[in-house]
C-alpha cells in the first residue's frame, strides 16, 4: 500500500509528449480495498481498513477515504480506529486478491512479454517492443488502463518514462486512477522539486542524513557537491542517489522469477523484551540466510521478517531491495529497517529472517553502482574459513557470549530445508 491518500495528485492530458519512453509502471490503486468495494458495493465511498478486528492486528490496505485520516499500511487496527473512527474493519479475503492479481498480470501479459511483477498488484512492462502493435508507449498505457476497469472492475495508476525509477514515481504521483507521462526530455524537470525520499532505495535513515544538511529534494542533490553526498550517505549510496537524481537508471525489465525462498527463524526458550538482543539475533540470522545464499548460487530481491508475541500473535514486514543481494551486511540492515517499524506491545516468542524473489547470482544487469562491494569481500573471506575450519570457527564480535542488553542468546539450531514455492 502506497502511502499516499490522492491528495496533489498528477496527471498528464491526452496526447501527452512520450518522446523517449516506453517503460511502464502500473499499480493498482488501494487493491485489497478496491476489491472489497468491488464485492460489496455497499462499501463504495466509505473509510475502509483491510484487517482483523483485533485492535492488535495491523492494517492490511485501506481506502483512499480512510488514508486521508492518516492510516496506513502496517499501522496498529486500533490506532488506525483512533485516527479514522467511523472506518468499517473488514478482513482480508486473500484467495480473492490472488484471483485478480492472476487476471490482471494475464492483461498485462497480453500487451508485451516484458513484465516484471513487483508484488501482487504492481508491475514494470517494457512495451519499447510492441509499439508496432499497439502505439506509442503512452496510448498503450490509456488502453491498459481501459482494459483493466473493463475486464475487472478495478482502477489502476500508470506511470510512463524512459526509466524504471522516473515510472515507478510517476504511477505514485498520479494516484488514484491516473495516468502520468514523462518524456525523456522532461525528466530532469520533474524530479528537481521532488522530496529526496522519493528517490529509490533511500530510506528514513538516509533522507534524515541528506535532510539534516539541508538536501530535501531531488534538485538539492544535483546542486550538491558529491564529496558531502559521500560524506552523508556513503561513496556507493552517494553514487547511486547522484545518478538517480540525475534520471540515470540502468536496470532493465527483468521477467524471470524464481519462486523459492531461504530463511532461518528462532523461537527463544523464554520470550525476549530487549530490542538489542532482538536486533541481534536478527543479525545472526542474516548472516546465516546471506551464506545460505552464497552456497546455493543465489540473490534475493526481497527480504522480509517475522515476529511471534507471547500471545502467538504473528505479523511479518518486507521490502523489495534496490538490487538483488547475497550480502549478509544487506540483509541484517533491511531486517533492522524492517524491525524498526513494527510495534512491539508484549514479548517476542519468535523471529525470523526470509531472502525472497531468488535469481541466480550474477544474472541481474549490471548496476551503475555496487553498495555490497566491500562486504561481498569480507563475507567470501569468511565463506572461505568456514568451509576450512567449519561455520562458526569466524563470527561478529557482536554475537559472542552475552549482549550488552544482559540476556544470552540463543543457541544455533540445524540449518533448516530450502523451500520450494
Amino acid at each position: 500500500m502506497g502511502r499516499g491518500d490522492g491528495t496533489g495528485r498528477l496527471v498528464s492530458p491526452d496526447g501527452a509528449d512520450d518522446t523517449g519512453t516506453g517503460i511502464l509502471h502500473v499499480d493498482m490503486d488501494a487493491f485489497y480495498a478496491s476489491v472489497e468495494q468491488l464485492d460489496d458495493p455497499s462499501l463504495v465511498g466509505k473509510a475502509i481498513i483491510i484487517g482483523a478486528p483485533d485492535g492488535r492486528s495491523v492494517v492490511s490496505s485501506a481506502s483512499y477515504e480512510a488514508r486521508r485520516f492518516g492510516v496506513r499500511s502496517a499501522m496498529p487496527v486500533g490506532q488506525a480506529l483512533r485516527l479514522c473512527p467511523t472506518a468499517i474493519v473488514v478482513p482480508p479475503h486473500f484467495d480473492r486478491y490472488l484471483e485478480l492479481s492472476g487476471q490482471v498480470m494475464r492483461i498485462f501479459r497480453d500487451v508485451t512479454p516484458l513484465v516484471e511483477p513487483l508484488s501482487i498488484d504492481e508491475a514494470f512492462l517494457d512495451v519499447r517492443g510492441v509499439r508496432r502493435l499497439w502505439g506509442r508507449p503512452a496510448v498503450i498505457a490509456r488502453d491498459l488502463r481501459a482494459r483493466v476497469h473493463a475486464e475487472t472492475g478495478l482502477t489502476c495508476s500508470i506511470g510512463v518514462a524512459a526509466t524504471k525509477h522516473v515510472a515507478k514515481m510517476a504511477s505514485t504521483i498520479s494516484k488514484p486512477d491516473g495516468l502520468l507521462v514523462i518524456a525523456e526530455a522532461d525528466t530532469a524537470v520533474f524530479l528537481a522539486p521532488r522530496s529526496v525520499r522519493a528517490l529509490w532505495g533511500v530510506g528514513p535513515k538516509a533522507a534524515e542524513a541528506l535532510e539534516g544538511r539541508g538536501i530535501r529534494t531531488i534538485g538539492d542533490v544535483i546542486d550538491t557537491p558529491r564529496d558531502v553526498l559521500d560524506r552523508a550517505l556513503g561513496p556507493a549510496m552517494g553514487e547511486r542517489v547522484w545518478h538517480l537524481a540525475l534520471g540515470i537508471d540502468a536496470r532493465s525489465v527483468d521477467t524471470e522469477r524464481v519462486e523459492k525462498s531461504v530463511g532461518h527463524e528462532e523461537t527463544f526458550h523464554e520470550d525476549i523484551a530487549d530490542p538489542h538482543i532482538l536486533r541481534t539475533e536478527l543479525r545472526r540470522l542474516a548472516d546465516r540466510v546471506g551464506a545460505r545464499l552464497r552456497g546455493g548460487g543465489w540473490e534475493a530481491s526481497t527480504i522480509a521478517i517475522k515476529v511471534r508475541f507471547a500471545d502467538f500473535t504473528t505479523i511479518s514486514r518486507s521490502q523489495t531491495l534496490p538490487e538483488p543481494t547475497a550480502v549478509g551486511q544487506r540483509i541484517g540492515d533491511a531486517a533492522h529497517e524492517l524491525f524498526d517499524t513494527v510495534e512491539r506491545h508484549l514479548p517476542v516468542r519468535l523471529i525470523g529472517v526470509r531472502a525472497e524473489k531468488l535469481r541466480a547470482a550474477g544474472s541481474a544487469p549490471l548496476a551503475l553502482w555496487d553498495d555490497d562491494a566491500e562486504w561481498r569481500r569480507i563475507e567470501d573471506a569468511l565463506d572461505g574459513a568456514a568451509a576450512k575450519f567449519g561455520r562458526g570457527a569466524v563470527t561478529r564480535g557482536t554475537l559472542l557470549g552475552k549482549a550488552r542488553g544482559g540476556g544470552t542468546l540463543p543457541s544455533t539450531p540445524p540449518p533448516p530445508k530450502l523451500d520450494q514455492g
